[in-house]
């Protein structure tokens, strides 16, 4: 049956300059989206932006008013261009400072008090009114302030945090997917598909194409959270193919 509610939605906010060049390759948001499809909550935008306060900002406000949930990864280590922790702050319109409580978790990874620099002290600073997000990995915390996650960028990192995470998500109804394959080329089934998607209006169709051994193909994928929906859109795809066959 179709759930009551609408599901909850989320977007990524990738932030760093060594993304935008290439130099980095980002892998955190689409862990994030796997994460997020398996517990029922709909990834609707994925933006990267460089490492400058008011890009950053601007961002952050447009999506925590767009969607339920935000994540940020990258800019919240100890280097000069670490700069997301102050622009959260900015952009919430709060102070900043160093917390207690993140310096108490720095302190388990450096006990002696000289090893925290000034460098490692920048990774305590931390936005007026948030909570904190346990790092396991390297023990410096990420950060959550209203419905905005603050994450590392460090892959490992990002995974340990987004475990924490987890649990403080309004999990949703499971999207159920299922995929056909046409063996007919994407143009040959692009009208018929049409009419088939008209037809079942519940149920997002896509349609993929790729090359094997035998030329070039296509893959037909369906979704929906309504299960009945989603096997009476996908007999509809396999007579309308075995109809252009």
């Amino acid at each position: 049956m179709p759930e009551s509610t609408p599901p909850s939605t989320a977007a990524v906010l990738v932030i760093g300059d060594e993304v935008l060049s290439g130099r980095t390759k980002d892998t955190n948001s689409g862990y994030i989206a796997d994460y997020l499809t398996e517990i029922g909550i709909d990834l609707k935008e994925i933006r990267v932006v460089a490492d400058d306060e008011d890009a950053i900002v601007s961002a952050v406000n447009a999506l925590r008013a767009s969607w339920t949930y935000v994540f940020t990864t990258g800019g919240i280590g100890p280097t000069h261009d670490d700069i997301t922790a102050d622009s959260i702050a900015k952009a919430f319109g709060v102070g900043i400072d160093v917390d207690p409580r993140a310096v108490a978790m720095l302190r388990e990874r450096f006990p002696n008090p000289a090893d925290l620099n000034e460098g490692r002290m920048r990774m305590t600073r931390i936005p007026f009114g948030a909570d904190l997000i346990a790092n396991v990995v390297s023990k410096a915390p990420g950060f959550r302030l209203g419905n905005v996650f603050v994450m590392a960028g460090v892959p490992s990192i990002m995974r340990a945090m987004m475990d924490v995470v987890g649990p403080q998500l309004a999990p949703g109804v499971r999207m159920l997917s299922e995929s056909v394959r046409a063996d007919a080329k994407e143009g040959d089934i692009a009208t018929p598909l049409a009419a088939v998607q008209k037809a079942h209006p519940g149920v997002a169709i896509g349609s993929y194409p790729f090359m094997d051994d035998q030329g070039f193909n296509t893959n037909v994928v369906l979704r929906s959270r309504d299960s009945e929906a989603l096997a009476a859109a996908k007999a509809a795809v396999e007579e309308m193919l075995a109809g252009l066959r």
